[in-house]
Protein backbone atom coordinates (compact mmCIF):
# COMPACT_ATOMS: atom_id res chain seq x y z
CA UNK A 1 0.00 0.00 0.00
CA UNK A 2 1.51 2.98 -1.16
CA UNK A 3 0.46 5.77 1.26
CA UNK A 4 -0.36 9.59 0.33
CA UNK A 5 -0.33 12.98 2.06
CA UNK A 6 -2.17 16.05 0.90
CA UNK A 7 -0.88 19.21 1.15
CA UNK A 8 -3.81 21.36 1.36
CA UNK A 9 -7.59 20.49 1.64
CA UNK A 10 -9.23 23.30 -0.17
CA UNK A 11 -11.07 22.78 -3.84
CA UNK A 12 -8.66 21.16 -6.22
CA UNK A 13 -7.84 18.40 -3.25
CA UNK A 14 -11.54 18.42 -2.09
CA UNK A 15 -12.78 17.88 -5.45
CA UNK A 16 -10.01 16.33 -7.54
CA UNK A 17 -7.38 14.83 -5.69
CA UNK A 18 -8.51 12.79 -2.69
CA UNK A 19 -11.66 11.20 -4.56
CA UNK A 20 -9.42 9.98 -7.35
CA UNK A 21 -6.74 8.89 -5.73
CA UNK A 22 -9.53 6.78 -3.34
CA UNK A 23 -10.47 5.01 -6.88
CA UNK A 24 -7.12 3.64 -7.21
CA UNK A 25 -6.30 0.23 -4.86
CA UNK A 26 -3.16 0.39 -3.70
CA UNK A 27 -3.21 4.25 -2.84
CA UNK A 28 -4.44 4.75 0.76
CA UNK A 29 -4.46 9.07 2.21
CA UNK A 30 -2.90 8.41 5.54
CA UNK A 31 -1.85 12.36 5.94
CA UNK A 32 -3.44 15.28 4.98
CA UNK A 33 -2.24 19.16 5.95
CA UNK A 34 -5.07 21.63 7.02
CA UNK A 35 -5.88 24.07 9.54
CA UNK A 36 -9.65 22.50 9.64
CA UNK A 37 -9.31 19.02 11.02
CA UNK A 38 -12.97 18.39 11.41
CA UNK A 39 -13.70 19.21 7.85
CA UNK A 40 -11.05 16.78 6.85
CA UNK A 41 -12.32 13.97 9.07
CA UNK A 42 -15.69 14.76 8.02
CA UNK A 43 -14.73 14.11 4.24
CA UNK A 44 -11.89 11.07 4.81
CA UNK A 45 -13.10 9.56 8.04
CA UNK A 46 -11.00 9.80 11.31
CA UNK A 47 -8.36 6.81 10.48
CA UNK A 48 -6.08 9.73 9.18
CA UNK A 49 -3.36 12.27 10.40
CA UNK A 50 -4.29 15.97 10.04
CA UNK A 51 -0.97 18.35 10.41
CA UNK A 52 -1.31 21.72 11.08
CA UNK A 53 1.66 22.46 9.17
CA UNK A 54 2.78 21.01 5.71
CA UNK A 55 6.44 21.14 7.02
CA UNK A 56 5.34 18.53 9.51
CA UNK A 57 3.64 16.16 6.92
CA UNK A 58 6.34 16.35 4.77
CA UNK A 59 8.66 15.49 7.46
CA UNK A 60 6.68 12.46 8.48
CA UNK A 61 7.98 9.00 7.76
CA UNK A 62 4.69 7.56 7.30
CA UNK A 63 4.33 9.36 3.53
CA UNK A 64 5.27 7.76 0.33
CA UNK A 65 3.94 10.56 -1.93
CA UNK A 66 3.33 14.10 -1.52
CA UNK A 67 0.14 15.81 -3.38
CA UNK A 68 0.96 19.64 -3.07
CA UNK A 69 -2.85 21.14 -3.89
CA UNK A 70 -1.87 24.67 -2.36
CA UNK A 71 -1.98 28.04 -3.47
CA UNK A 72 0.13 28.24 -7.08
CA UNK A 73 3.20 30.32 -5.12
CA UNK A 74 3.54 27.68 -2.57
CA UNK A 75 4.22 25.11 -5.09
CA UNK A 76 8.04 25.53 -5.56
CA UNK A 77 9.00 25.50 -1.91
CA UNK A 78 7.05 22.97 -0.55
CA UNK A 79 7.90 20.38 -3.44
CA UNK A 80 11.89 21.38 -2.97
CA UNK A 81 11.22 20.29 0.73
CA UNK A 82 9.36 17.33 -0.44
CA UNK A 83 11.71 15.78 -2.56
CA UNK A 84 14.71 16.77 -0.25
CA UNK A 85 13.05 14.77 2.31
CA UNK A 86 12.96 11.84 -0.06
CA UNK A 87 9.22 12.10 -0.82
CA UNK A 88 7.50 11.20 -4.53
CA UNK A 89 6.06 14.41 -5.22
CA UNK A 90 2.49 15.19 -7.27
CA UNK A 91 1.70 18.79 -8.26
CA UNK A 92 -1.34 20.27 -8.98
CA UNK A 93 -1.31 22.59 -12.32
CA UNK A 94 0.40 25.15 -12.79
CA UNK A 95 3.36 23.11 -11.48
CA UNK A 96 5.47 26.25 -10.30
CA UNK A 97 5.21 30.21 -10.37
CA UNK A 98 7.74 30.17 -13.69
CA UNK A 99 9.41 28.38 -15.32
CA UNK A 100 13.24 28.76 -13.57
CA UNK A 101 11.73 27.13 -10.82
CA UNK A 102 10.09 24.28 -12.30
CA UNK A 103 13.26 24.01 -13.86
CA UNK A 104 15.22 23.59 -10.58
CA UNK A 105 12.27 21.38 -9.46
CA UNK A 106 13.11 18.87 -12.52
CA UNK A 107 16.66 19.31 -11.71
CA UNK A 108 16.64 17.86 -8.03
CA UNK A 109 13.57 15.49 -8.51
CA UNK A 110 16.25 13.61 -10.83
CA UNK A 111 19.34 13.94 -8.28
CA UNK A 112 16.86 12.46 -5.41
CA UNK A 113 15.61 9.90 -7.62
CA UNK A 114 12.03 10.38 -6.88
CA UNK A 115 8.98 10.54 -8.95
CA UNK A 116 8.07 14.27 -9.67
CA UNK A 117 4.46 14.47 -11.85
CA UNK A 118 2.09 17.31 -12.35
CA UNK A 119 -1.31 17.00 -12.19
CA UNK A 120 -2.24 17.89 -15.82
CA UNK A 121 -5.68 15.96 -15.63
CA UNK A 122 -7.73 17.71 -18.73
CA UNK A 123 -5.00 15.11 -20.52
CA UNK A 124 -8.02 12.36 -19.92
CA UNK A 125 -11.52 14.79 -20.25
CA UNK A 126 -13.28 13.10 -22.98
CA UNK A 127 -12.92 15.60 -25.64
CA UNK A 128 -8.64 15.07 -25.47
CA UNK A 129 -8.95 11.66 -25.60
CA UNK A 130 -11.35 11.67 -28.45
CA UNK A 131 -9.35 14.48 -30.77
CA UNK A 132 -6.00 12.06 -29.86
CA UNK A 133 -7.94 9.00 -31.10
CA UNK A 134 -9.35 11.80 -34.39
CA UNK A 135 -5.38 12.64 -34.99
CA UNK A 136 -4.25 9.25 -35.24
CA UNK A 137 -6.36 7.99 -37.67
CA UNK A 138 -5.72 11.04 -40.08
CA UNK A 139 -9.41 11.90 -40.84
CA UNK A 140 -8.72 15.51 -41.12
CA UNK A 141 -5.09 15.41 -42.58
CA UNK A 142 -2.68 17.75 -41.83
CA UNK A 143 -4.50 19.87 -39.64
CA UNK A 144 -3.71 24.00 -40.65
CA UNK A 145 -5.51 25.60 -37.71
CA UNK A 146 -7.43 24.91 -34.62
CA UNK A 147 -9.23 26.20 -31.88
CA UNK A 148 -9.12 25.52 -28.15
CA UNK A 149 -11.93 27.08 -25.82
CA UNK A 150 -11.74 26.68 -21.96
CA UNK A 151 -15.14 29.69 -21.81
CA UNK A 152 -17.45 30.13 -18.33
CA UNK A 153 -19.72 32.70 -17.27
CA UNK A 154 -18.87 34.04 -13.86
CA UNK A 155 -19.39 38.31 -13.92
CA UNK A 156 -18.73 38.40 -10.51
CA UNK A 157 -15.24 38.32 -9.42
CA UNK A 158 -14.73 35.87 -6.35
CA UNK A 159 -12.96 36.87 -3.00
CA UNK A 160 -9.94 33.78 -3.30
CA UNK A 161 -6.32 33.72 -4.01
CA UNK A 162 -7.01 32.59 -8.05
CA UNK A 163 -8.37 36.40 -8.68
CA UNK A 164 -5.79 38.07 -6.35
CA UNK A 165 -2.86 39.48 -8.42
CA UNK A 166 -0.57 39.19 -5.49
CA UNK A 167 -1.30 35.65 -5.11
CA UNK A 168 -0.39 34.00 -8.47
CA UNK A 169 -3.87 33.82 -9.66
CA UNK A 170 -5.62 35.20 -12.80
CA UNK A 171 -7.18 33.36 -15.68
CA UNK A 172 -4.06 32.64 -17.78
CA UNK A 173 -2.21 30.53 -14.81
CA UNK A 174 -5.72 28.81 -13.99
CA UNK A 175 -6.88 28.10 -17.71
CA UNK A 176 -3.53 28.48 -19.58
CA UNK A 177 -1.98 25.20 -18.60
CA UNK A 178 -4.64 23.23 -19.25
CA UNK A 179 -4.81 24.50 -23.11
CA UNK A 180 -1.09 24.74 -23.52
CA UNK A 181 -0.55 21.07 -22.81
CA UNK A 182 -3.16 19.91 -24.64
CA UNK A 183 -1.91 21.76 -27.59
CA UNK A 184 1.48 20.13 -26.60
CA UNK A 185 0.10 16.69 -26.81
CA UNK A 186 -1.52 17.33 -29.94
CA UNK A 187 0.49 19.21 -32.38
CA UNK A 188 4.21 19.26 -30.04
CA UNK A 189 6.67 22.29 -29.26
CA UNK A 190 5.99 25.96 -31.52
CA UNK A 191 7.84 28.26 -32.68
CA UNK A 192 6.49 31.22 -31.47
CA UNK A 193 3.51 32.69 -29.30
CA UNK A 194 1.51 35.44 -28.94
CA UNK A 195 -0.93 36.55 -26.36
CA UNK A 196 -3.55 38.99 -25.39
CA UNK A 197 -4.63 39.56 -21.94
CA UNK A 198 -7.63 41.31 -20.67
CA UNK A 199 -9.65 42.09 -17.86
CA UNK A 200 -13.27 42.36 -18.90
CA UNK A 201 -15.13 42.77 -15.54
CA UNK A 202 -14.95 45.88 -13.70
CA UNK A 203 -14.39 44.66 -9.69
CA UNK A 204 -11.51 42.20 -11.42
CA UNK A 205 -8.21 43.16 -10.03
CA UNK A 206 -6.09 40.53 -12.96
CA UNK A 207 -6.90 38.86 -16.15
CA UNK A 208 -9.83 37.02 -16.02
CA UNK A 209 -9.73 37.08 -20.27
CA UNK A 210 -7.09 35.68 -22.72
CA UNK A 211 -6.31 34.91 -26.62
CA UNK A 212 -3.20 33.08 -26.94
CA UNK A 213 -1.98 31.79 -30.50
CA UNK A 214 0.84 29.76 -31.02
CA UNK A 215 3.11 29.32 -34.61
CA UNK A 216 4.03 26.53 -35.89
CA UNK A 217 7.25 25.78 -38.36
CA UNK A 218 4.74 24.37 -40.88
CA UNK A 219 2.47 27.53 -40.77
CA UNK A 220 0.06 25.63 -38.05
CA UNK A 221 -2.11 28.33 -36.32
CA UNK A 222 -3.39 27.15 -32.79
CA UNK A 223 -5.71 29.50 -30.69
CA UNK A 224 -5.89 29.20 -27.23
CA UNK A 225 -9.01 31.06 -25.97
CA UNK A 226 -10.38 31.41 -22.53
CA UNK A 227 -13.10 33.67 -20.56
CA UNK A 228 -14.73 34.30 -17.52
CA UNK A 229 -17.52 36.53 -19.51
CA UNK A 230 -18.98 34.31 -22.26
CA UNK A 231 -22.85 32.98 -20.86
CA UNK A 232 -22.67 31.28 -24.11
CA UNK A 233 -19.62 29.75 -24.83
CA UNK A 234 -17.90 28.69 -27.53
CA UNK A 235 -17.22 25.33 -29.02
CA UNK A 236 -14.87 23.01 -26.86
CA UNK A 237 -12.50 22.70 -30.02
CA UNK A 238 -12.37 23.40 -33.44
CA UNK A 239 -9.77 21.28 -36.01
CA UNK A 240 -9.69 22.47 -39.38
CA UNK A 241 -7.13 20.13 -41.38
CA UNK A 242 -6.51 19.06 -45.35
CA UNK A 243 -9.22 16.92 -45.45
CA UNK A 244 -12.09 18.21 -43.55
CA UNK A 245 -13.11 20.09 -39.31
CA UNK A 246 -14.05 18.83 -36.18
CA UNK A 247 -15.53 20.75 -34.16
CA UNK A 248 -17.31 19.89 -30.41
CA UNK A 249 -18.81 21.32 -28.28
CA UNK A 250 -19.66 21.10 -24.47
CA UNK A 251 -17.73 20.84 -21.43
CA UNK A 252 -16.02 17.48 -20.17
CA UNK A 253 -18.47 15.82 -17.22
CA UNK A 254 -16.39 14.49 -15.55
CA UNK A 255 -15.54 17.36 -12.96
CA UNK A 256 -19.18 18.59 -12.30
CA UNK A 257 -19.81 14.81 -10.88
CA UNK A 258 -16.37 15.13 -8.73
CA UNK A 259 -18.52 18.11 -7.17
CA UNK A 260 -21.60 16.38 -7.20
CA UNK A 261 -19.88 13.44 -4.60
CA UNK A 262 -19.99 10.75 -7.50
CA UNK A 263 -16.79 8.61 -6.90
CA UNK A 264 -15.51 6.80 -9.63
CA UNK A 265 -13.44 3.28 -9.46
CA UNK A 266 -10.55 2.52 -11.89
CA UNK A 267 -11.64 -0.85 -11.33
CA UNK A 268 -15.23 -0.58 -13.63
CA UNK A 269 -15.15 3.14 -15.31
CA UNK A 270 -18.11 1.95 -17.86
CA UNK A 271 -20.20 4.25 -16.31
CA UNK A 272 -18.01 6.85 -15.49
CA UNK A 273 -17.33 9.94 -17.76
CA UNK A 274 -19.45 9.79 -20.18
CA UNK A 275 -19.68 13.17 -21.89
CA UNK A 276 -23.53 13.75 -23.79
CA UNK A 277 -22.13 15.90 -26.65
CA UNK A 278 -21.04 14.26 -29.67
CA UNK A 279 -18.85 15.85 -32.11
CA UNK A 280 -18.99 17.06 -35.73
CA UNK A 281 -16.63 15.88 -38.96
CA UNK A 282 -16.91 17.19 -41.82
CA UNK A 283 -15.17 15.58 -44.92
CA UNK A 284 -15.33 15.42 -48.38
CA UNK A 285 -17.00 12.55 -49.41
CA UNK A 286 -15.95 12.52 -53.39
CA UNK A 287 -16.63 15.62 -54.54
CA UNK A 288 -19.20 16.52 -52.22
CA UNK A 289 -19.03 17.25 -48.34
CA UNK A 290 -20.20 14.93 -45.96
CA UNK A 291 -20.84 15.27 -42.32
CA UNK A 292 -21.50 12.29 -39.97
CA UNK A 293 -21.13 12.54 -35.94
CA UNK A 294 -17.87 11.15 -34.39
CA UNK A 295 -18.89 9.73 -30.55
CA UNK A 296 -17.26 11.26 -27.40
CA UNK A 297 -15.11 9.04 -26.38
CA UNK A 298 -14.91 8.32 -22.37
CA UNK A 299 -13.41 11.20 -19.52
CA UNK A 300 -11.11 8.95 -17.38
CA UNK A 301 -9.27 11.55 -15.18
CA UNK A 302 -8.45 8.46 -12.14
CA UNK A 303 -6.02 7.16 -14.88
CA UNK A 304 -3.52 9.78 -13.84
CA UNK A 305 -3.44 8.17 -10.06
CA UNK A 306 -3.50 4.63 -11.24
CA UNK A 307 -0.56 5.36 -13.69
CA UNK A 308 0.99 7.45 -10.90
CA UNK A 309 0.78 3.83 -8.90
CA UNK A 310 1.87 1.81 -11.38
CA UNK A 311 4.76 3.77 -12.06
CA UNK A 312 6.26 3.62 -8.11
CA UNK A 313 5.63 0.24 -8.51
CA UNK A 314 8.32 0.03 -11.55
CA UNK A 315 5.55 -1.14 -13.70
CA UNK A 316 4.63 2.12 -16.01
CA UNK A 317 5.64 5.22 -16.56
CA UNK A 318 5.45 8.38 -15.25
CA UNK A 319 1.63 9.69 -16.69
CA UNK A 320 2.76 13.15 -16.65
CA UNK A 321 6.31 13.64 -16.31
CA UNK A 322 7.66 16.93 -15.12
CA UNK A 323 9.71 17.61 -17.69
CA UNK A 324 6.98 18.06 -20.28
CA UNK A 325 5.17 20.10 -17.27
CA UNK A 326 8.45 22.14 -17.85
CA UNK A 327 7.27 23.00 -21.10
CA UNK A 328 4.22 24.81 -20.13
CA UNK A 329 5.52 26.92 -17.83
CA UNK A 330 7.83 27.87 -20.03
CA UNK A 331 5.09 28.90 -22.42
CA UNK A 332 3.01 30.71 -19.64
CA UNK A 333 6.21 32.26 -19.21
CA UNK A 334 6.96 33.69 -22.99
CA UNK A 335 3.12 34.37 -22.94
CA UNK A 336 3.32 36.86 -20.24
CA UNK A 337 6.84 38.36 -22.34
CA UNK A 338 4.81 38.38 -24.94
CA UNK A 339 1.35 40.25 -23.40
CA UNK A 340 3.87 43.04 -22.24
CA UNK A 341 5.81 44.08 -25.33
CA UNK A 342 2.71 43.19 -27.59
CA UNK A 343 4.62 41.57 -29.42
CA UNK A 344 5.21 37.91 -30.75
CA UNK A 345 7.76 35.89 -28.50
CA UNK A 346 10.07 33.10 -29.90
CA UNK A 347 10.22 30.07 -27.94
CA UNK A 348 13.36 28.34 -29.02
CA UNK A 349 13.51 24.43 -28.30
CA UNK A 350 12.16 22.30 -26.21
CA UNK A 351 13.06 21.43 -22.68
CA UNK A 352 11.05 17.62 -22.61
Amino acid sequence: MLRVGLLGFGYASQTFHAPLIQAVPGLRITAVSSSDPPKVHQALGTDLQVYGQAEALIASADVDLIVIATPNLTHHALARAALLAGKHVVVDKPFTANAEQAAELVALAKTQQRLLSVFHNRRWDSTTLTVRQLLLSDALGPIRHARLHFDRYRPQPRIRWREAEDQGGGLWMDLGPHLLDEALLYFGWPEAIQLDLAILRPQAQIDDHFQAVLRYADGLRVTLHASNVAAVPGPRIEMHGMKGSYVKRGMDQQEDALKAGLLPKIEDLSAWGVDPDDGELVVMDGEALARRTVATERGAYPEYYRQIRDCLLGQGNNPVPAGEALNVMRLLDLGIVSARTRSEAQCGTSSA
